[in-house]
């Protein structure tokens, strides 16, 4: 039984491994590694680094975006405050324009007195 359960876990291990390798992960942090490794001047953070090298964006353009994100998410609410006050005040022009024609078509319609 215990047998078993370790080939099991032998077999996922290499099952992910494969896929790690077959996806190009492996590849991309041995390559980070080996450019850690070959630095005369290690990096205060080598996580920063190796996030980094992988694409990540560093702290100051993350809260550069952070702050560009926060104005978008401004300007996006006070548009749509916008967009929905003019649906608002169209759909009240429609009503209005309505009922002013159904007035008109009353007026038109009503008989007159014939004196």
């Amino acid at each position: 039984m215990m047998m078993r359960y370790k080939e099991e876990k032998e077999a996922k291990k290499e099952a992910f491994r494969k896929y790690l390798d077959s996806s190009g992960v492996l590849d991309a942090l041995t390559k980070v590694l080996v450019a850690l490794y070959e630095q005369n001047d290690k990096p205060s953070s080598a996580l920063e680094f190796v996030q980094q090298k992988l694409g990540a964006p560093s702290v100051s353009e993350y809260e550069k975006l952070q702050a560009e994100m926060s104005d978008l998410q401004l300007k996006y609410n006070e548009l749509l405050a916008a967009h929905q006050e003019n649906c608002k005040e169209l759909e009240e022009l429609k009503n209005s324009q309505k009922t002013a024609s159904t007035e008109e078509n009353n007026d038109a319609e009503a008989p007159k007195d014939e004196p």
